[in-house]
């Protein structure tokens, strides 16, 4: 029996155990997190693992995991890294000739000249966004000069603490009534996609955000093929074997807002079939 440390979420972790399982994979939750554990007399038995998904979201505690278990993953600690700079994939997706919205990165500390220069640059209101948080986390619109500029005194009080790893965010010009699709690519092909979702009250309450973290819901939904080429060339870009992409869609086209490499897997229902031949073969073969 191949076993597999599974380092994603409870929720994922449930959906998987029991069709990986009937493919001859057995899935075992590992963590290194929410707790305190001895470095020299590791909880984890390593030896027992053929295999990792994917590498923790909490790095340093990732660090860990990964010397107890010393085996390969799906993804590895420098595919989450990079998926989780935004501005980062913003920029190599952008070198790479794939549509993104239209963003700035600001690298604090940034005077007044830089803030209003960058907000300027793009119509209003502007999305303001931290670099490296995930579902929708601190992300922030403003429709006027002052509403932003006190978005980024906040940001700034934030980051005035010296333990603050990453001090920089992001501003993207805002794109309404986009749709918004999250498209999973597996190993360079598409295996599914959602789009999320807010219910029509909200919508008509001014909510904006997709995040189904936030309420919104994710409807499985057969992408449109310059959707899932989008998707699946950013994942090349990106060189990333298992890659959830944000695919904002308006009137004026498609642009990628941002990836996740430890993506939440949904019910089996929104993925093609075959999805779980697929990720088993991706596992095993490791």
């Amino acid at each position: 029996m191949f076993r597999l440390a599974f380092a994603n979420e409870a929720e994922t972790f449930e959906r998987v155990r029991d069709p990986l399982a009937e493919r001859g994979i057995a899935v075992e939750a590992v963590a290194a997190s929410h707790g305190s554990y001895s470095l020299t007399e590791p909880p984890v038995d390593g030896t027992r693992f053929d295999a990792g998904f994917v590498f923790p979201g909490r790095i340093m505690e990732g660090g860990v995991l990964d010397a107890w278990l010393d085996v390969p993953w799906l993804n590895d600690r420098e595919d989450v890294l990079t998926s989780r700079n935004k501005a980062g994939v913003l920029a190599t997706l952008a070198d790479a000739g794939i549509p993104t919205p239209d963003s700035v990165l600001v690298s604090n500390p940034a005077d007044t000249d830089a803030l209003v220069a960058a907000y300027e640059r793009l119509p209003s209101p502007v999305v303001v966004k931290p670099n490296s948080t995930t579902r929708g986390i601190g992300v922030a619109k403003a429709a006027d000069l002052d509403s932003f500029l006190g978005i980024c005194d906040y940001l700034d009080l934030v980051h005035d603490y010296r333990a603050t790893g990453d001090r920089s965010y992001l501003v993207q010009e805002y794109l309404p009534n986009a749709r918004d699709y999250r498209v999973m690519v597996l190993e360079g092909d598409v295996v599914g996609a959602v789009e999320r979702r807010l219910p029509d009250a909200d919508v008509a309450a001014g909510r904006w955000k997709h995040n189904v973290h936030r309420g919104a819901e994710a409807v499985g939904i057969d992408p449109d093929p310059e959707v899932a080429a989008l998707a699946e060339r950013t994942a090349s870009a990106l060189d990333v074997s298992f890659l959830g992409v944000d695919v904002l869609v308006t009137a004026d086209g498609a642009v990628v807002n941002e990836t996740n490499a430890r993506p939440t897997i949904d019910e089996s229902e929104k993925y093609d079939e075959g999805f779980y031949d697929r990720l088993a073969a991706a596992v095993t073969g490791l």
